[in-house]
């Protein structure tokens, strides 16, 4: 077996002893974040089922997804990084899940290019949980404003996602972001990476992304 599927296989062991321990029906998708990793350490990962993949750069994730995600279209692909306005028309051709609207400027965009392309993507309105001056996101205090406006372009809004500060407890921030989901009545949740993906799970996180734990350090 591949040392990636391993790696797969004993965090999804994890999150199901987690579920457990905390009663919770609803098993989070692992998004398996390949940014940086060639093909080669993917495919045994595809060919084991895996279906979620996060990518942070568009012109990255269009130059190893393209053939890939042409001959497999169960795969779904998940831009997690920022996304600037030049870079949306690329964006909506490849991806399925976009996490990283935080500007009206953007969300407009993205609905533009969405009726040119005759294909509805869905939305995580990403949110500066730990207000960071160097961090896309949009401030707590915004949310509910820009929510309000992606559902006016008729944008599909599935939840929120959050990158908490690295110094502080995770913990604190992802109760923080279960709130404001819950205030907003969204059925999904993506927070969670390698280091603090169970305390993520333990406040809700529906989908969480793991990039080193499954591919192993990035050079």
């Amino acid at each position: 077996m591949h040392k990636t599927v391993q790696n797969l296989i004993d965090i999804q062991k994890k999150i199901e002893l987690s579920l457990d321990t905390l009663k919770i029906d609803k098993v989070p998708k692992i998004i398996a974040v390949s940014k940086t990793f060639e093909m080669d350490k993917i495919l045994p990962l595809i060919e084991h089922g895996h279906l979620d993949f996060g990518e942070n750069k568009v012109q990255e994730a269009i130059e190893k997804w393209s053939d890939v995600k042409s001959n497999n279209n169960d795969i779904k692909l998940h831009l997690i990084g920022g996304l600037q306005t030049n870079k949306v028309k690329l964006a909506i051709k490849l991806f399925d899940y976009i996490h990283s609207v935080d500007t009206e400027k953007l969300a407009k965009k993205i609905s533009d290019e969405q009726k040119k392309q005759k294909k509805r993507v869905k939305i995580f309105i990403q949110v500066n949980i730990g207000n960071e001056q160097q961090k896309f996101g949009v401030n707590k205090s915004s949310v509910s404003d820009l929510y309000s406006y992606c559902k006016s372009l008729d944008l599909d809004v599935v939840g929120l996602m959050c990158i908490p500060p690295l110094e502080k407890s995770s913990d604190f921030f992802f109760k923080e972001m279960k709130i404001l989901s819950k205030n907003l009545n969204l059925d999904e949740l993506s927070m969670g990476m390698s280091t603090d993906y169970l305390d993520a799970i333990k406040n809700s996180a529906t989908y969480v992304r793991i990039g080193s734990n499954i591919f192993g350090k990035r050079s």
